[in-house]
């Protein structure tokens, strides 16, 4: 089956599936934030828009790409009037690149934040309607799912600064990206490089490591070409010893934000990810981390807390972690938090800023790659026994602020039926009783019904003085029925967490909302979030 027809197809199935799913009771009403409400004029602009995950028969794709958005259409549709978008499939070949969207294109905004976009593409491509599920936490950002027949993922949504050129690109970034090798094995990287105003990678200055399904391949040379797309021919290369030249297509937010997504023609990874800009490649004070993959034999896991730091190349006993790991298909959540300590190698002479973690007690593996960023520390195994990659966050706050809204993104594995699990949820805190209200959307089942407004409530702990919180709600009639989530604080806006329940291990993030503002200092639009990696499947087809 060509990539074409065969999407075309499933687009087909997703719109009598939705119809199916969409009958019977009114669903219930969603509610402004207290901070006020949003609308359709809340996107407004050229947005770069990323999701990745499990396409309907369980193998990895990615989608990166642009959206205009006009802003219009009060409480009705606002239109999309242009943008283009990049896929790679794990089940088809070859990738296809700068498809644009068509006039038909349009979106919603709720009162919530919470909305969806139909991406249209021209007939001829066969790639029909692509629906994506979101909640602004601003004018400038918002998290999203791929809420269709075709795929579930998770990803974000960014406000892009308008007149960006190649020469904007200038100056040092670190990278994640995360997939599945040719094998479907997941597959992760970090990595550093510095470029010039060509684009092109200053000899020297790049260092890259890998992680191709437990098998560490660690502070590789890198060279290459970072070329701003989109392009129908992506000319962005990452050149190593270890795997050659891989080419991406490059996405822009701003000069310190770039979205890559691969995109050979032969069978190859399919990555995606992020490069930041590195303005100090210095590693100090209390960082909040999230982690997630797999440990060795495959079982999925996550892990959060915080890394504590004393700025001279030690991780102290401060250091705390909380895990959910699968054990014999369940979840297995610590009961308390753990302790663990280490070293980390200096950065200010390294090449890239790569640093080293050597962990002791720690769970999730005893060695990290570990590159600073805007985005935050991009972290990555490379011991050879397990696969988590993730990112660590300078703290500067530990509070948690009531009586205000909150944008959600959670995405990870359900064990009992073994999918993935991408929600996009806006819920209001208040600290009357100690509460959480709001509603939840859920994709577990590409190819099947999509669950909208589903009611979410239940209740907060105020965080520790180390920064450490959590929600227990239940989630109306999602394949959960529930989630309990751990929450660390960052910066009083931004709250990485992971889930500590039996049935699901994912992570995920939640944002302050403020409608009112296009600042992006309102939340840390530019942070990296902590996507679970891509679960190997037997079904998988050989590229065609």
């Amino acid at each position: 089956m060509s990539l074409r027809n065969g999407i075309g197809l499933l687009f087909s199935l997703s719109a009598l599936a939705l119809l199916i799913a969409c009958g019977g009771s009114s669903p219930p009403t969603a509610v402004a934030p207290p901070s006020g409400g949003f609308s359709n004029s809340n996107l407004s602009g050229t947005y770069v828009f990323s999701v990745s995950g499990v396409d309907v028969n369980g193998a990895a794709f990615a989608i990166v790409g642009t959206l205009v958005a006009n802003g219009s259409g009060g409480n009705g549709k606002g239109g999309i009037t242009g943008g283009s978008i990049d896929i790679n499939d794990e089940e088809f070949s070859p990738p296809v690149a700068a498809v644009a969207i068509n006039g038909n294109s349009y979106y919603t905004v709720g009162v919530d934040g919470r909305g969806t976009a139909t991406i249209g593409t021209a007939s001829s491509t066969g790639f029909g309607n692509i629906t994506l599920d979101f909640v602004l936490t601003s004018s400038t950002h918002g998290l999203i799912t791929e809420f269709d027949g075709n795929a579930s993922g998770s990803g974000t949504l960014d406000l892009q600064t308008a007149g960006l050129t190649q020469s904007s690109l200038t100056g040092p970034y670190a990278f994640s990206f995360s997939g599945v090798d040719a094998n479907g094995s997941a597959f992760a990287t970090v990595g550093g490089f510095t470029l010039g105003a060509s684009g092109a990678i200053s000899p020297g200055t790049g260092a890259e490591d890998f992680n191709d399904s437990d098998l560490a391949y660690p502070n590789e040379s890198l060279s290459g070409l970072v070329a701003l797309g989109p392009s129908s021919t992506p000319a962005t290369t990452l050149t190593t010893a270890a795997f050659g030249t891989l080419t991406f297509d490059v996405y822009a937010i701003d000069s310190t934000h770039l979205k890559f997504i691969e995109m050979d023609t032969q069978a190859a990874p399919i990555f995606s990810g992020d490069a930041y800009s590195q303005p100090s490649t210095a590693i100090t004070g209390t960082m909040a981390f999230t982690l997630a993959g797999f440990v060795s034999g495959g079982a999925p896991a996550a892990a959060g807390g915080f890394l504590v730091t004393d700025g001279a190349g030690n991780i102290t006993t401060a250091s705390t972690e909380d895990v959910n790991q699968d054990v014999n298909g369940a979840g297995v959540a610590s009961t308390s938090p753990l302790s663990f300590s280490g070293t980390y190698t200096s950065a200010g002479s390294l090449i890239a800023g790569r640093s080293v973690l050597t962990l002791a007690g720690f769970f999730g593996g005893s060695g990290f790659a570990a590159y600073p960023s805007s985005g935050g520390l991009l972290l990555l195994e490379n011991d050879d026994a397990g696969i988590m990659t993730g990112a660590a966050y300078p703290q500067s706050s530990t509070t948690f602020a009531a009586a205000q809204g909150y944008g959600l993104n959670l995405t990870g594995d359900n064990l009992a039926d073994g999918v993935e699990v991408d929600d996009i949820a806006e819920f209001t805190a208040t600290s009357s009783g100690l509460t959480v209200n709001g509603l939840i959307d859920e994709n577990d089942d590409p190819g099947g019904s999509r669950i909208f407004d589903q009611v979410l409530t239940g209740t907060y702990a105020v965080p520790d003085s180390n920064g450490r919180g959590a929600i227990a709600a239940t989630t109306g009639n999602t394949l959960n029925g529930e989630f309990g989530l751990t929450f660390y604080t960052v910066d009083g806006t931004t709250f990485p967490f992971i889930e500590s329940d039996s049935g699901q291990i994912a992570t995920g993030v939640f944002v302050l909302q403020n409608s009112s503002s296009a600042s992006p200092g309102v939340a840390r639009s530019n942070m990296f979030i902590v996507r679970p990696l891509v679960r190997p499947h037997s079904a998988k087809q050989q590229k065609k």
